[in-house]
C-alpha cells in the first residue's frame, strides 16, 4: 500500500512510475494526474486503498481550485 494524504503524495506516486504532470493548467494538470492514477490502478500497479484515497486528494484539490475561481 502507498500512503497518500496529499497532493504531493499523488505526484511522488507519478513520478515513481516515471509520471511528471505539468502543463501550467492548474484544473489541467489535476485532471491528467487523475486520469493516470486510474490507468495506474487499472494497470494492478497500485491498490484500491492508495488509487481511492488519491483521487479523493484530486478531487479536493480540483473543488478547491474551482470554488477559488468562482
Amino acid at each position: 500500500m502507498i500512503r497518500v494524504k496529499t497532493l504531493y503524495d499523488v505526484q511522488q506516486v507519478l513520478k515513481r512510475f516515471g509520471t511528471f504532470i505539468y502543463t501550467g493548467d492548474r484544473l489541467g494538470d489535476l485532471e491528467l494526474m487523475q486520469n493516470e492514477i486510474t490507468e495506474l490502478y487499472k494497470a494492478g500497479l497500485i491498490d484500491i486503498e492508495s488509487y481511492r484515497t488519491a483521487i479523493l486528494v484530486i478531487r479536493h484539490e480540483i473543488n478547491n481550485y474551482i470554488s477559488k475561481k468562482g
